[in-house]
């Protein structure tokens, strides 16, 4: 009857002790819950579902040789394949994570050989000791043994196996950011190629005006020679020429680092890109359609990573309270155990086995389990501000390129007369001059004009591809 009360007794303490150590746990502040709602539509665009995004790329662009350079980079772009390398790891990670919640089972083998002093309580036994009739305790004393071992902590509170789900939640953040480098990597070459195109255009352009130049400074000339031009008219033509000769070497020098910026993404040495730059300027632009910006969450994969790692945090929330309760293990083994390789198989003789079974919890000094479980709950509100932070960002990157699309539409719409007005105006302008009708002076402004006009177009043509690239990343197309 005492042993009964006796066993009771330690029963109530332990549960006492364990109702204490989980009364000290620190209360949990409410989850704050991270604010997804977003405008039904873009500004004074309508709500149409259909959206670009879920174009593929290769579809997306048109150009067979920037689908071609795309395709390389994605095969051997080094931050690429460096990212794929954090992707394995984070598989890895999730394997890590699963095998802790499950029993650990480890076989060993030993040998050992002792010598002990005879004038020692341990020598002194086994001076005197027989193991078998007319066997004596061999000397010096060998222990061999064989057997299996298993320890499993069980996982009460679920620490090890919200531990596995966060693992989980990291693997697919990391895969999220894949695709999202996957889209930064083809807007980059997109934008790289439609600017080298533009150089091309542009370079061809001071091409086309120099001559126009060279023919005005022979005219220039021979009005010199007639005594209807001075020395000055002269220089001043000459100084103009030289000037867009001089622009051609930097136009030359931009289209180097251009082509060797794509030649980086695409991870080989410099080497000549292959385009068609001819008829970039007639080139169409295709329209974009926007969708409506619920979308966003769906198709960013820079919101679906912040998405990810939001969770994950919610779970490391869990993981860091759970450390406040007490661990709970099972250990145990069987093998076999003698001082003589051929009594191992005697049995029961040989046998040994052990099993123990115990709580662990923290007691004193927990203040570095306090203040990681303060720090899991501030990186969870840090993450559901990131969350935030990426939708908002998402919804004014759409809505600031979508105003740019239509605003360099009616750009190029004016820079197209523009260009029209000055071309006609270099000819007016050289044939008042031969007339003497107009001053040397009008003549250049003209065709100095006329040039900044031709270049603005291209680089207004230029602007609206990028703008497309651009809407097309923002609305998380790319990566598919």
């Amino acid at each position: 009857m005492n042993k009964i009360k006796t066993i009771r007794k330690a029963h109530l303490i332990g549960m006492l002790t364990l109702l204490l150590l989980c009364s000290c746990v620190p209360t949990q502040h409410a989850v704050k819950e991270a604010n997804t709602t977003v405008p039904d539509q873009y500004l004074d665009k309508t709500t149409d579902s259909v959206n670009s995004a879920t174009i593929q790329w290769k579809t997306f662009f048109s150009d067979p040789k920037l689908v071609a350079l795309i395709d390389t980079a994605l095969a051997n772009n080094q931050e690429l394949n460096i990212m794929l390398q954090q992707i394995a790891m984070a598989n890895n990670e999730v394997q890590v994570r699963k095998g802790e919640y499950l029993p650990f089972v480890n076989v060993y083998a030993g040998a050992e050989v002792e010598k002990v002093g005879e004038y020692t309580r341990n020598g002194a036994v086994e001076q005197h000791l027989d193991i078998r009739e007319g066997e004596e305790f061999p000397e010096p004393l060998t222990d061999f043994s064989v057997g299996l071992d298993v320890s499993w902590e069980l996982d009460v509170w679920k620490k090890l196996r919200n531990g596995k789900k966060a693992a989980v939640l990291e693997y697919l953040s990391t895969i999220e950011g894949k695709n999202f480098m996957i889209t930064t990597i083809v807007s980059e070459i997109a934008n790289s190629y439609y600017e080298l195109l533009a150089l091309d255009n542009q370079l061809n352009i001071i091409e086309q005006n120099l001559e126009i130049q060279k023919n005005a400074l022979e005219m220039v000339k021979l009005q010199k020679q007639a005594a209807r031009a001075t020395q000055l008219a002269v220089r001043r033509f000459e100084a103009e020429v030289y000037k867009n000769q001089s622009n051609k070497f930097e136009i030359r020098q931009e289209i180097v680092e251009t082509e060797n910026k794509i030649n980086f993404l695409l991870g080989r040495y410099p080497q000549k890109i292959d385009r068609d730059s001819d008829d970039f300027i007639n080139r169409p632009i295709d329209t974009i359609e926007a969708g409506i910006p619920a979308q966003l969450l769906a198709n960013r994969p820079d919101i679906k990573q912040a998405e990810y790692e939001l969770e994950a945090s919610k779970l490391n929330v869990k993981i860091a309270k759970a450390n406040f309760y007490p661990s709970i293990g099972i250990k145990a083994g069987i093998g076999l155990q003698a001082f003589k390789t051929k009594y191992l198989t005697s049995t029961p003789e040989s046998l040994l086995y052990s099993l123990v079974g115990d709580v662990v919890s923290p007691l004193i000094n927990r203040n570095a389990i306090k203040a990681e479980y303060r720090n899991a709950n501030s990186r969870q509100l840090q993450a559901v501000f990131e969350y935030e932070k990426a939708i908002l960002n998402g919804y004014i990157e759409v809505a600031n390129t979508l105003s740019n699309i239509n605003n360099l539409k009616e750009n190029y719409e004016l820079k197209e007369k523009q260009v029209d007005a000055m071309t006609e105006a270099i000819d007016l302008s050289i044939q008042l001059f031969r007339s003497a009708r107009a001053e040397y002076t009008e003549v250049l402004l003209t065709q100095r004009e006329a040039l900044d006009s031709k270049i603005e177009i291209i680089e207004t043509k230029r602007d609206q591809f990028l703008a497309n690239v651009k809407i097309y990343q923002a609305l998380g197309g790319g990566w598919n």
